[in-house]
């Protein structure tokens, strides 16, 4: 896989810490990789794009935003849905493109289209009959 290494190794589920401010949890997300790109679909049931940022800083993918209850008026006796804060850290390799990094929001799936640079892409070299 082209540089990109996941912080904050998971299990099969979202980690949730308390912290004073509230509950915060880490999303979930699986990482495509194609000749040309990388692509990662992270879990975002409930967020909307204005609580979501997304940033590119000193080399690594910053994902970071809220979600609402949904029921605040139930009280649970189990619940496995994050609510709160949450964050993620992906450190991304020189291999990326950053300038071309982009991001959309569609039925809660926040798909990140990470394009690898033109020095690193797979490269077909033509063989000439002699």
């Amino acid at each position: 896989m082209a540089e990109l290494v996941k912080q904050e190794s998971q299990g099969d589920a979202a980690t949730v810490e308390r912290t004073q401010s509230g509950p915060t949890f880490v999303p979930r997300f699986d990482i495509f990789e194609s000749d040309d790109e990388l692509t990662l679909f992270g879990d975002m049931p409930g967020v909307t794009s204005e609580d979501l940022d997304v940033r590119f800083e000193n080399n690594q993918l910053i994902v970071h935003g809220k979600v609402a209850p949904r029921h605040a008026q139930l009280d649970f006796l189990y619940g496995e849905y994050g609510i709160g804060d949450f964050y993620r850290v992906f450190n991304i390799g020189e291999s990326i493109d950053a300038a071309k990094i982009s991001a959309e929001l569609s039925n809660g799936t926040l798909t990140l289209h990470l394009p690898k640079s033109e020095a690193v892409k797979p490269r077909k070299i033509a063989v000439k009959a002699g």
